[in-house]
């Protein structure tokens, strides 16, 4: 069996019982640094001596198969650094080869910095999205396929490009949707910054540390319905728009489907 197990985000009192029994018992630990892993079972005080396999980024696909094969016979615990491995860190590939293969997963479900951040956020949490870690480029044309989703989002950040990410945000999205930056979540230093990406991305200007989501309020439902958008479109074209670019336009700022515009106001016109 394959044993999926979350590890504190920050804050050592948030790892659960399960954990600590697991860790005490476990024969085969498969974890994203096993430095790491060796520190966390010291700071708890469990003194078993495990067999332990990295598991990281750069060799997961290619150890799946191994770890599939191992958990046939034997349990593997798996972890990651912080959090549940296979959100945003290593695990997938293995859980996909364990499924394909027949072998039972489970998890020890406990902390995560996606729940955390949004049930701190105040931004609905009814529906939402988590988007991991933001591009490094072209992040302006990155938001602006996400313009109009509606669910709240949630994205991962590097402190060092913070700032720069709520600039894009804010060119692509608006000046005023609403974003909450939630900085050490669990750790002394916690922070939950509220306020729009243009504000926050002065906010955080001279930069910030540790770990960061972004939660970022989703687009404001399309109100407008298809006769309506047709209409806005024949006043764009009979203020000198092209009628392709007046679609474009209309349906941009309304979700609304740019063919259907197209073609309702071509219709229009002809009749």
């Amino acid at each position: 069996m394959i044993i999926l197990a979350a590890t504190p985000i920050g804050n050592l009192g948030d790892a659960s019982r399960r954990l600590v029994e697991a860790l005490t018992n476990a024969e085969i630990i498969a974890s994203e640094d096993t430095r790491t892993t060796i520190h966390l079972m010291r700071a708890l005080g469990i003194e078993n001596r495990p067999r332990l396999i990295a598991l990281h980024e750069h060799n997961e696909v290619e150890k799946a198969s191994e770890i599939v094969e191992l958990a046939r016979e034997s349990d593997v615990l798996v972890l990651t650094d912080a959090g549940m491995p296979a959100i945003s860190d290593p695990g997938f590939p293995l859980v996909a080869a364990a499924a394909a293969a027949g072998v039972t997963v489970t998890a020890l479900p406990g902390p995560s910095a996606v729940l955390t951040a949004l049930a701190l956020s105040g931004l609905p949490t009814d529906r939402f999205s988590f988007e991991g870690f933001l591009p490094r480029k072209s992040r302006v044309a990155y938001f602006t396929v996400l313009a109009r989703e509606e669910r709240t989002m949630v994205f991962f950040e590097s402190p060092n490009r913070l700032s720069d990410a709520l600039r894009d945000l804010a060119a692509a999205l608006g000046d005023d949707r609403r974003v909450v930056v939630c900085r050490e979540l669990t750790k002394l230093h916690e922070e939950v910054r509220r306020g729009t990406a243009a504000e926050l991305a002065e906010y955080f200007a001279e930069g910030a540390r540790g770990e960061i989501c972004i939660v970022v309020e989703g687009a404001a439902p399309a109100t407008s319905d298809l006769p309506t958008g047709i209409a806005q479109v024949l006043s764009l074209v009979t203020e000198g728009s092209r009628l392709k670019e007046a679609a474009s336009e209309v349906a941009d700022a309304t979700g609304l489907s740019r063919r259907d515009l197209y073609e309702g106001a071509l219709a229009a016109r002809k009749g």
